[in-house]
């Protein structure tokens, strides 16, 4: 589970999203940005999860949010996985965890019984100044945008 906690700086961290073009935390300095971190794209819970906050998208814009969606997959994963749904938000194909360890998401997991290593489905609220406002560990896939928004 992540080591970060409500009032701490968040991470600075550098990353290539779908398109191969660069993003950092500093592109999104004096904004408000939910990150949400998810185990693997096109996948039920993840698509659900991504298509909740995409429904939402422009109430989350209304009310100064950014949004960045995070996994391990590859850019062309990523880029299938915004096309095929329409994401109007970045994601970060983030293989070599650099991103998800930052933000200490990557950990033991369990999965019908099977135990791995590999990403929690984690959210970051992040303040206009980088500070973490919220940290959403028990993620409600299909009301994700209401469990942020509150």
């Amino acid at each position: 589970m992540t080591h970060l906690k409500v009032g701490d700086k968040a991470p600075n961290f550098e990353a290539l999203d779908e398109q191969g073009q660069k993003v950092s935390l500093s592109d999104y300095a004096g904004k408000k940005l939910v990150v949400f971190f998810y185990p693997k794209a096109s996948t039920p819970g993840c698509t659900a999860e991504a298509c909740n906050l995409n429904d939402n998208y422009d109430r989350f814009k209304s009310l100064g949010f950014e949004i960045l969606g995070v996994s391990a997959d590859s850019a062309k994963r990523q880029s299938n996985f915004k096309n095929k749904f329409g994401f109007k938000y970045p994601l970060l194909a983030d293989e070599d965890k650099t991103v998800i360890e930052a933000f200490g998401v990557w950990g033991p997991n369990k999965f019908m019984g099977r135990e791995y290593d590999g990403i929690h489905r984690t959210t970051f609220v992040i303040n206009e100044e980088g500070i973490i406002d919220d940290v959403i560990l028990k993620v409600k896939t299909k009301a994700h945008a209401e469990q942020i928004i509150e």
